[in-house]
């Protein structure tokens, strides 16, 4: 595949993926834009998300570890209470952490994306605050609101409801797996000066948290709960999400009350479904998916994020490894990711059987089991959580491989000097 100058690619979305593999293609030449919908970077609150050992790996690569480990948050602590229960309980969750995986970092979502932006904004072109509309199968490429484009390749990377993938694979609902559950995040006052620990309260088909931690200033409650049937909300309508949600844990506690309490002025909340992506290929002719957009386990659940970031590197590694010949590297990509992509689906399933237990003994295990590995030293404690649990196996077994500099870096650094594209390396914003 012959080219003069940079091959040109659009990724779709600036939160966790889209940043990352917009790095490592202009690490191997490709001239990159990254197109978000959102007018600037979010930093809306978010959540904690997991990087195991092969995301932390790669973070290393790309020099940002420091920063990531900086801001994460460290929660060393958890008082659960089951309901109907007046004793809590307390585990030490370093050990639990430690014992799941022997690299492991817990950090705010946003803080992530932030720190993954900035590790390549020089070399990327952004576009904010505008959207694809229509991709032809040449590449060529329509915007809600700058000019149309041609790119020899296109991304989504833009989340588990993917414009991409909407507009290039036919709809979405067919390739959603509901898998009997939902969740919700707010951001509240810091109501009991939490620095390291997580309040936790477990019943039956529901499951409520808060932890905080002295760089936020202000705290996260997560609420976790079962449904049988798909429940009747628009992903625009907020007030009905809030309702759901009061409804699911109405007479939990009267902690959880009090968090419930904030809904409406909390300023930054999200809802959402735990579903999973069931794709038979994330490639279509010039158009490829990433991370959620491709094959979300199941949010809050699954270790998303982590898979995220293993796809983004493995992906720009593999087109820089085909000389950017999609034909070869996206089947290449889809191979490379295929057996993590399954592992991960079947670690949301049980540990949304674990998280939101289905009986009263499901309650009294995730209590109980969350005091004993906590109780034991460090290597039997290791030990045992990973006899016994399939995400801890399934992190710790993930082997990434190394892509090298390649003819499509050369070829694509000259390129750029002689004619990157307009705007490149500088932040576009759609005027207000």
């Amino acid at each position: 595949m012959k080219r003069s100058g940079a091959l040109r690619v659009l990724v779709s979305g600036a939160s966790v993926a889209g940043p990352v593999v917009a790095y490592w293609l202009s690490r191997h030449g490709f001239a990159v834009t990254v197109v978000e919908h959102a007018p600037a970077l979010r930093r809306t609150g978010g959540h904690a998300v997991d990087l195991f050992r092969p995301a932390v790996d790669i973070s290393q690569k790309m020099g940002v570890l420091p920063q990531i480990e900086e801001r994460a948050v460290t929660t060393s602590r958890m008082t659960v209470h089951r309901e109907g229960s007046r004793r809590p309980v307390r585990a030490d969750l370093s050990k639990i952490f430690g014992a799941a995986s022997d690299r492991h970092v817990e950090i705010m979502r946003d803080d992530l994306s932030e720190i993954y932006y900035d590790a390549a904004r020089d070399d990327v072109e952004y576009l904010f605050g505008d959207s694809i509309t229509s991709v032809s199968p040449d590449g060529d490429v329509r915007f809600a609101h700058a000019g149309p484009r041609h790119f020899d390749l296109v991304i989504g990377a833009d989340g588990l409801h993917s414009n991409v993938r909407r507009l290039a694979f036919d709809g979405e609902s067919r390739h959603h797996s509901f898998t009997g559950a939902y969740f919700g995040v707010l951001t509240l006052p810091n109501l009991f000066a939490l620095d390291g620990e997580l309040l936790l309260h477990v019943g039956i088909g529901r499951t409520a948290g808060m932890y905080g931690a002295r760089h936020l200033g202000d705290a996260r409650a997560l609420f976790l709960f079962r449904s049988e049937r798909e429940l009747a909300y628009r992903r625009r309508d907020v007030p009905r999400q809030k309702e759901l949600l009061r409804d699911a844990f109405a007479g939990m506690h009267v902690q959880v009350d009090r968090w419930l309490d904030e809904l409406d002025q909390a300023p930054a909340f999200y809802f959402d479904s735990i579903t999973q992506l069931r794709m038979d290929t994330w490639s279509k002719e010039r158009v490829t998916l990433v991370g959620d957009a491709g094959y979300c386990p199941g949010p809050a659940v699954g270790g998303s994020t982590s898979l995220a970031v293993v796809g983004a590197y493995v992906l720009a590694g593999e087109l820089a490894r085909a000389d950017g010949d999609h034909e070869r590297a996206f089947p290449a990509y889809e191979r490379a990711m295929a057996g993590y992509v399954r592992g991960s689906r079947e670690v949301a399933l049980s540990a949304a059987k674990t998280l939101i237990p289905t009986s009263q003994l499901g309650v009294r295990g995730l209590v109980q089991g969350a005091r004993l590995i906590s109780a034991l030293p460090a290597g039997p404690g290791r030990a045992l959580l990973r006899l016994t649990t399939k995400s801890a196996r399934l992190h710790n077994s993930v082997v990434v491989d190394d892509y090298p500099a390649s003819t499509t870096a050369s070829r694509g650094r000259a390129g750029l000097a002689g004619g990157a594209p307009a705007g490149l390396g500088r932040e576009q914003r759609r005027p207000d």
